[in-house]
C-alpha cells in the first residue's frame, strides 16, 4: 500500500524529542512559574546567542510580534504602511487594527517585495515598511532600507520591521534576519522551522529603548505591576512554550541542514522540467532556511489533484493576495493592480518540506509531477 507523504510532518520531529520535551514541561509545572518565568528569559537569552540580535522580547504569537513594533512606531489612522500583497494575512491585518491603510506591493521574482514598486507607492504618509521574508529567503533588505532612510526626517521616522516568521535563521550577506530593520517578528507556530506546541513568537529590536517599549506593549503599558504608562495588550508568551521551544533550538541547525539538502535533491531532480515547473529563485548573498519549497507550475490546480490522488500533500500559498481580499477593499486596490501576484495565486504549489523527509519520498514527489505532465 502506498504510503501518504504529507506536506509537513510536525509529528515525527516532536515524537523524537518527546523525553526533552517532557521533561522541559515537567520542569515548568514543578516550578509554578507560568507566564514570563524563567524559561521564557532564558528562551530569550539563547535566541539572541543564535540569531545575533541585540534584543529578544517574546510574545504571544508572529502576529502580535508584527503588532508591537507597529504600535512602537506609532501607527495609526491617517498612516500608511507598505507590505507585501503576497503574504499571509497577518501582515495586513496588523496594519488595518491600527487603523493605519496597507499599502500593497507586487513581488519581484523571488516572491518577496519588489523594492522598484516600493518604491513608486512611498508617500509622505508612509510610517514604516513591512518586507516579508517569504518561505525562508529573505527580501532586499539594503534597497529597502534606503527608501526608509531616504523618507525619514526630523520628527517623521519610516520605520522597518522584517516579517521573519517563515524565515528565522535566514541570512543575506552574512546578516540574519533581525539585524537590518528597526524591528523584527518571528513566529513559532507549530509548523515553522522552530515550532512550539501551540501558539509563540519573537520580537527583536536593535535598540534598549525600542527594546523597552516593547516589553511595556507586552504588558498592558506596564512597567511596574498595577502602573500604566500608555494602552499595551496582553501578548506574553507563556513558559511551557518557551521551554519546549528551548529544546528544539538546540536542534534547529540541523533541521536548517536537512532542509536545506532537501531542497537541494528537488532541484536537482526536476531538471528538464523547465517548460512546466518554475524552481524556487535563489538570489544571491542568502541563506535560505526553506520554510517551504514552492514552485510555479502550469496547469497548478490539476497537478495539485494528481497528487492528491498519489497521496501527495501540497499546498497553495497563498490563493488570494491580500490586495484581493474583501477585508482589505477600504485600501482602494483591484485585481489587475499587481501583476507578478496575481500570476503567483494561478502558479503556486508548495511541496512537502520537513526535515525529516527521506530521499525516496522527494523522487517520489517529483517522479509524480513527471507523470502528470507525461500524460
Amino acid at each position: 500500500m502506498t504510503q501518504p507523504i504529507p506536506l509537513i510532518n510536525v509529528a515525527l520531529q516532536n515524537q523524537a524529542l518527546r523525553r526533552e520535551i517532557d521533561e522541559a514541561i515537567s520542569g515548568v509545572v514543578s516550578s509554578g512559574a507560568f507566564i514570563l518565568g524563567p524559561e521564557v528569559t532564558q528562551f530569550e537569552e539563547e535566541f539572541k546567542v543564535y540569531t545575533g540580535v541585540p534584543h529578544a522580547i517574546g510574545c504571544a504569537s508572529g502576529t502580535d510580534g508584527l503588532l508591537l513594533p507597529l504600535m512602537a512606531l506609532g501607527v495609526g489612522p491617517g498612516d500608511e504602511v507598505l507590505c507585501p500583497s503576497f503574504t499571509f494575512y497577518a501582515t495586513a491585518g496588523s496594519i488595518a487594527r491600527l487603523g493605519a491603510r496597507p499599502v500593497f506591493v507586487d513581488s519581484d521574482e523571488s516572491y518577496n517585495m519588489c523594492p522598484r514598486d516600493a518604491a513608486r507607492k512611498m508617500s509622505p504618509k508612509t510610517k514604516a515598511i513591512i518586507p516579508v521574508h517569504l518561505f525562508g529567503q529573505m527580501a532586499d533588505m539594503p534597497a529597502i532600507l534606503k527608501l526608509a532612510r531616504d523618507a525619514s526626517k526630523p520628527g517623521h521616522r519610516v520605520g522597518v520591521i522584517e516579517d521573519a516568521c517563515q524565515s528565522m535563521g535566514a541570512s543575506l550577506e552574512g546578516r540574519q534576519t533581525g539585524l537590518w530593520g528597526d524591528f523584527t517578528a518571528y513566529s513559532f507556530y507549530p509548523t515553522k522551522n522552530l515550532g512550539a506546541m501551540g501558539d509563540a513568537g519573537m520580537m527583536a529590536c536593535l535598540t534598549a529603548e525600542d527594546a523597552e517599549a516593547l516589553r511595556m506593549l507586552r504588558v498592558h503599558g506596564s512597567k511596574v505591576r498595577y502602573y500604566h504608562e500608555f494602552i499595551g495588550v496582553n501578548s506574553r508568551l507563556d513558559s511551557i512554550q518557551a521551554a519546549i521551544l528551548r529544546v528544539k533550538l538546540r536542534h534547529l541547525r540541523g533541521y536548517e541542514d536537512a532542509r536545506a539538502r532537501h531542497a537541494e535533491h528537488y532541484t536537482k531532480l526536476f531538471s528538464g522540467l523547465e517548460e512546466y515547473v518554475r524552481l524556487p529563485v535563489a538570489l544571491p548573498n542568502r541563506r535560505n532556511v526553506w520554510n517551504q519549497y514552492t514552485v510555479r507550475v502550469r496547469d497548478r490546480d490539476a497537478l495539485r489533484q494528481y497528487l492528491a490522488d498519489q497521496k501527495i500533500g501540497t499546498e497553495i500559498y497563498y490563493p488570494l493576495p491580500m490586495h484581493e481580499q474583501k477585508a482589505f477593499a477600504y485600501a482602494g486596490f483591484r485585481k489587475g493592480d499587481l501583476p507578478v501576484c496575481e500570476a503567483l495565486e494561478r502558479e503556486v504549489l508548495s511541496l512537502p518540506m520537513f526535515p525529516e523527509l527521506e530521499p525516496a519520498q522527494v523522487e517520489r514527489v517529483v517522479e509524480a509531477v513527471r507523470g502528470f505532465y507525461r500524460r
